[in-house]
């Protein structure tokens, strides 16, 4: 029994050293550097559609763009034109997440804090966002965005 006891004892301090010595999730000084650049790209889409870049916009979308919002689902067409009746004034974004669950596939999510109107309606708040990227012929572009104001 001694020797039982003694064991799992060994057992279980090992067991927590070995969890202790696991990194920590990523922070924003050491995130990696194919999860960033879907950050980079998210952030970059965001500042074109604020700026109201039309082009610049347009140049992140896939052909097959599809958005999901409070309004129901968008074809790319109907997301710029939407960007002239909206001005996105201000925002903040938090809680990053990148995952890659494929070669060229990467799924983001966050929440974003706004200070905007669309239509003339005021539509700030934070929301929760989710997009996905794909990376074709060594170009990323937004395949899905889906943008649901927090309760």
């Amino acid at each position: 029994m001694k020797t039982q006891f003694l064991f799992l004892w060994i057992t279980l301090v090992a067991g927590v050293a070995m969890c202790f010595g696991q990194t920590s999730s990523p922070t924003p000084g050491n995130i990696p550097a194919n999860e960033q650049a879907i950050i980079n790209l998210e952030k970059a889409v965001t500042e074109a559609y604020k700026n109201k870049k039309t082009d610049t916009f347009r140049k992140f979308l896939a052909k097959n763009y599809v958005g999901i919002n409070a309004g129901g689902i968008t074809k790319a067409g109907t997301e710029i034109s939407g960007m002239e009746n909206t001005d996105l004034r201000n925002y903040s974004f938090a809680d990053m997440k990148v995952v890659l669950p494929k070669a060229g596939v990467a799924v983001i999510t966050y929440k974003t804090t706004v200070q905007s109107t669309a239509a003339g309606q005021d539509t700030s708040g934070t929301y929760n966002v989710a997009s996905v990227w794909a990376e074709r012929w060594g170009k990323w572009s937004l395949i899905s965005h889906v943008f649901t104001k927090s309760q």
